[in-house]
This record gives C-alpha cells, structure tokens and sequence, in this order.
C-alpha cells in the first residue's frame, strides 16, 4: 500500500504541477506581472501548503519537532535538492532583483528564526505574529516594486489564456499538488516508521522531502517549458512562506517547541548555511548565472547534509 501511495502521489504532483504552471503564466500575462512575482506569491503558497498543513496538524497532534523540522528540511531540499536538481539541467541568468531584493529577504527570515529558538527553544505567538507581518510586507512590495529578477528565454511563446481557466488551473493544479503530496507523504512516513527513526529525523528527511516534492514538480516542469522565473521565484518565495506562513500562522495557533536539540545545533546551521551559499554560486565562477556546476555544489552539500543528520 505504500508503494501505490507514493506512486500515485507522484503522478498527481506532475499533473498539479503541469497546471499550476500555466495558471501561473496566465496570471502574470493577465495582470501583467512579472513571472518571478507570481512564482514568489501564488506559486509558493500552493507548492507550500503541504507544509502548512503538515506543521499544523503536527504541532497540534503534540509533535512540535515534526512541525520545525518539516519546514527546516523543506528550506534545505528547496534550495540544495530542488535548486540543484533544477540547476543541473538548465541554467538560470540572474538579474539584479534577486540579490537585491528576495535573497535578502530569505536570509532575513531565516536569522530571526534562528534568533527566535536559539535562546528559549520556543516559537510563541507574538513570535508567528512578526513572521506573518513580515510576509504580508514583503509580498506588498513585490506587488509594488518588484522588476524581473530572472531573464525571461522565450517570452514570444507567452500564450493568455482566458480568465476562467486560469482560476480552474490553479484550484487543480494546487488541489494536485496538496493530494499528491500527502498520498506520498503518507507512504513515506509508514516507511520511516517501519525502521524506528525519530520524529526529528522523520521530519528533517522523509518528511520535508515529501512535502518540498511540489516545489521539485512545478520547478523541473517550469525549466522544461522555459519558464525559470517561476521556478526560481517557487523555490525562494516557498522558503519565506515556509517560515513568515507555515511557522507564522502555526506559533499563532499554539507555541512550537524545540524537543530534539540536534535542530539547534546541526539542522538550523544547514539551513542559514545553504541559504547563504546561493548568493555567491550566482556571481561564481560566472556572473549573473546558476548552471550545472552550482548544481552539482548543492547537491553535495545535500548528500552531506543527509550523511551528517542520519549518521
């Protein structure tokens, strides 16, 4: 039963994500917005409600180390997993947007978190409260101000699509994305399980995994159709929901609790690492650019990471 869950989870992650994309296309053609916006806006919160969800349900059900460590693994396989993966079949050119204005942003997100359980190893309310004002500010500006942050390949191959089908898309693309995900998820957990793992490392893993699998589907099927601004905007937008939403909104709901100490002093470190490490793979060893070799450099850094969190 769990391989038929974790089969049929992934196909309703292709689909979903197939649908998403050119919802998201249509939308910023529509609105005329540029497609890293709609990536960093609508795209991220459909491909991040798995970990919404999942943090939530976690936190309330009396595991707080599932809820943190599912959104700290999301952020790391975004970004070394997801990117890299991405990144190592096709390159992406970077414009001056993406350093000045959402890694920025990331990084941002990602210390206060850090600032916010290093100390008292607990996320409280008011704590949820500054996440979620953050976002909501910062998706504000991109809305405002935001200019392209990736160069657009073929934008001659742009297609509007009408209203009602844009709305359709969405709801099925998202509804694909959040089935698909928990079919797979749930597979992967009774797998885990099966073998004794704690929640944390469950979490960090299996479950981030499983739940940054719609970022990995909407970005491989974005670098396929061309569209790499929507991929890259998923992934860095998906991480600042991860915290400013899914950790935001679940604090608010009830305080969330470090357990396992080994987030603190590994999995938190990866994560503010990796984030880190994108700005200077976009300017080396060419500027302007994430091709195979940053890939490959991201992709190591996740298999170390693996190594380190389950040795």
């Amino acid at each position: 039963m769990d391989y038929i869950f974790i089969i049929g989870g992934l196909a309703a992650l292709i689909v979903g994500g197939d649908l998403l994309l050119k919802a998201a296309v249509g939308l910023s053609l529509r609105l005329d917005i540029p497609k890293i916006v709609i990536g960093m806006t609508v795209v991220s919160f459909a491909t991040s409600a798995p970990e919404l969800i999942v943090s939530i349900k976690s936190a309330l059900d009396g595991s707080p180390d599932l809820a943190l460590g599912n959104v700290v693994g999301s952020n790391i396989a975004n970004l070394a997993l997801v990117l890299g993966i991405t990144i190592s079949l096709s390159a992406i050119q970077v414009e001056k947007g993406f350093y000045k204005t959402d890694w920025p942003m990331m990084m941002l997100i990602s210390v206060l978190l850090y600032l916010f359980i290093a100390f008292d190893g607990v996320l409280v309310w008011y704590e949820g409260v500054i996440f979620f004002v953050l976002l909501i500010a910062f998706l504000v500006y991109l809305l405002r101000f935001q200019q392209p942050a990736v160069v657009d390949e073929s934008p001659e191959d742009d297609e509007v699509i009408p209203l009602y089908k844009v709305i359709l898309f969405l709801a099925i693309g998202g509804f694909g994305l959040w089935g698909g995900s928990e079919l797979l998820i749930e597979g992967a957990k009774s797998m885990a399980a099966a073998f004794g793992v704690s929640e944390r490392i469950i979490g960090i893993t299996v479950v981030s995994i499983g739940t940054s699998i719609p970022e990995l589907a909407a970005s491989i099927i974005a670098v396929i159709k061309k569209e790499k601004a929507i991929s890259l905007g998923n992934l860095i937008g998906s991480n600042i929901f991860n915290i400013g939403a899914v950790l935001g909104i679940t604090s608010m709901i009830t305080p969330v609790k470090v357990i396992d100490q080994g987030l603190l002093t590994s999995d938190i470190f990866w994560m503010l690492g990796i984030s880190f490490i994108v700005l200077p793979l976009v300017f080396l060893p060419r500027g302007f650019r994430l091709g195979w070799r940053d890939g490959i450099v991201l992709l190591g850094l996740y298999m170390a990471f693996l190594y380190v969190t389950l040795t």
